[in-house]
């Protein structure tokens, strides 16, 4: 499968934790930037043993680098610490994983209820990586199933096969296995952690040419996600949803989801029914910021009412 991908580019990386991390550092904190919502989209559950906010509103992220494992800390005092061989990487391209790259003034509303909530979520912002592997995998968990049963899988899974996040990080952090590490699990952990055989091959199969699917995160968002779906299991969805926080995308919609069109729909044209189609022409007025416009709607809260069940001969016995 290998072959099937274009020549490798050259990356320039550190290996071995030499750049030297410093112990506190401040970070270029926009004033309305929210932590939680522009760092939320990385986090898998309350239970995700590589994501952490502290009582005191910092956030703790545990992450597999080109240059090792790595821990930051960032407070909402502004100021950033990391730990571990890829703590350099980490406060390296911290700002870009606090949305620096992100440019929120070209997203223009043009609905009422996008612009209430443009404006009350002015603290979004678009977050970027630079990790395509630790976005990918998860995603990938999370094809076909409820997303509780994909966090409790991948859970299971880096507690087992990872490592304890580095540095002074609270207890039950870790950082997910390397690309070997994911690809010698056995079938039958696999099992154990209810991953069914297409999904867990679809892992291994991106395990074994990871460093060529790494090279995305450089890629143009829609350069990057073909070079995903080249690897059999990853498809459109899968790869928006990476590429998403890998790229900081801010135009890359998730099609093929049960229920964002219904929910896109709805909010914009008071349409539950709709498809992938109906939503990609409700959101092409802001095509270059429709995954933003997408996001701010999910924010929104505004989602189509449930529908009362049908009655049926059997539900009137005994009345």
């Amino acid at each position: 499968m290998a072959g099937r991908f274009p020549p490798r580019a050259t990356r320039t990386t550190t290996r071995g934790g030499h750049v030297p991390v410093p112990a506190s550092a401040p970070v270029d904190i926009h004033p309305d930037l929210d932590l939680g919502l522009t760092l939320g989209p990385l986090r898998r559950g309350h239970g995700d043993p590589t994501f952490r906010v502290t009582v005191d509103g910092s956030v703790w992220r545990a992450s597999r680098t080109p240059d090792g494992a790595g821990t930051v800390r960032v407070g909402r005092d502004g100021r950033a610490e990391a730990w571990g061989p890829g703590g350099g990487w980490l406060m390296a391209r911290l700002p870009a994983l606090l949305g620096a790259e992100d440019d929120p003034g070209a997203f223009v509303p043009r609905h009422k209820l996008l612009a209430l909530t443009h404006r009350a979520r002015r603290g979004l912002r678009l977050t970027r990586t630079g990790l395509v592997l630790e976005s990918l995998i998860p995603s990938v968990l999370e094809q076909k199933v409820t997303t509780d049963e994909a966090y409790r899988s991948w859970r299971v899974l880096v507690r087992k096969y990872g490592e304890p996040a580095p540095g002074p990080a609270p207890d039950g952090m870790y950082v997910m296995p390397d690309a070997r590490g994911w690809a010698l699990i056995p079938s039958w952990e696999w099992h154990r952690a209810n991953v069914d055989g297409k999904r867990s091959a679809t892992v291994v199969r991106a395990a074994r040419v990871a460093a060529r699917l790494e090279e995305a995160a450089l890629m143009p968002p829609a350069e990057a996600r073909k070079r995903l779906e080249l690897v059999p299991g990853v498809g459109a969805w899968t790869s928006a949803e990476t590429i998403q926080r890998s790229n900081g995308a801010p135009d890359e919609v998730t099609t093929g989801d049960l229920h964002l069109p219904g929910i896109v729909g709805w909010a914009l044209a008071g349409d539950r029914t709709a498809d992938d189609a109906a939503m990609l022409e409700l959101l092409a007025p802001y095509a270059g910021q429709r995954h933003r416009a997408a996001r701010l709607i999910l924010l929104s809260g505004r989602v189509p009412p449930r529908r009362a069940p049908r009655m049926t001969p059997g539900d009137i016995t005994g009345l």
